[in-house]
């Protein structure tokens, strides 16, 4: 599956960067946030590209929820982001990604996340290597195995929202030793821990289960874990939440193996 997942995923970014070349109007969903055409028309390829791929897994996808379409509940389900990172995607920085993920009882076991317009892709999960390659004239060039690494006796190399920080944040980075902070849009964050260029990404925001599931899965492919603040593993297919929407999760810690904080 993961092969064709990847050439999904290519192919969304394809039209996405199709828009992002345009001149694109932007809309206001119901919940505040962003969405463009490029958003729809992303979501659409996935959709019937894993039709064809995995007829009988349901799919949770962001714009589809939106729009009140959810499937019934299962123990197994794809949650696809067409477009994480529309802040970045309408501001034009490049930091934006397509994120498709399956999820296995609560737990992400396959992730993609392409970065289009960096022209970078990462994959992995519970029986698939992390890896990570450029993609060039639509096509993955070679790979290269990606893994987190100890956070160093300087302190954590801390990576953050580039636009959603949170005075809860700023609170956490003050108890901690922080060597370095980079700023970073949509999974790029999971992927910096994964290929060993952080050691921490702390999220005291809002987050919805399809923004996080592709890059949880391939850090967690890559040695690192995301947990809540209790110390949980961050699980997914959360519905009927007394203090929360559908999907929606809650503060998470992501880090690298070897970390306790």
């Amino acid at each position: 599956m993961i092969a064709d997942l990847l050439d999904l995923s290519i192919a969304a970014g394809a039209e996405i960067m199709t828009v992002y070349a345009s001149e694109f109007d932007v809309e206001i969903k119901p919940d505040a946030s962003p969405v463009t055409q490029a958003d729809t028309r992303a979501e659409a390829i996935i959709l019937a590209g894993l039709a064809k791929i995995a007829p009988d897994i349901p799919v949770v996808a962001e714009e589809s929820v939106a729009a009140g379409r959810v499937p019934p509940p299962s123990d197994r389900f794809f949650l696809v982001d067409p477009l994480d990172g529309s802040k970045e995607f309408i501001s034009k920085n490049g930091e934006f990604t397509v994120n498709i993920a399956l999820i296995e009882e609560g737990e992400p076991v396959l992730g993609v996340v392409y970065a289009p317009a960096l022209g970078r892709i990462w994959w992995g999960g519970k029986a698939v290597p992390a890896q990570s390659a450029q993609v060039e004239q639509g096509k993955i060039a070679d790979s290269t195995p990606i893994a987190v690494v100890a956070c160093g006796p300087q302190g954590f190399r801390v990576v953050g929202s580039r636009s959603h920080g949170t005075p809860e944040l700023d609170a956490y980075l003050e108890k901690i030793a922080v060597c370095d902070f980079v700023a970073a849009g949509s999974s790029l964050k999971f992927c910096l821990l994964a290929e060993g260029r952080a050691d921490l990404y702390p999220r005291f925001g809002r987050t919805m289960e399809w923004d996080t599931a592709a890059g949880d899965a391939i850090l967690r492919a890559a040695g690192g874990t995301v947990v809540t603040l209790d110390g949980a593993v961050l699980r997914y297919g959360k519905r009927d939440q007394p203090s929360d929407s559908d999907f929606a999760n809650p503060f998470f810690i992501a880090r690298s193996t070897g970390n306790n904080n």
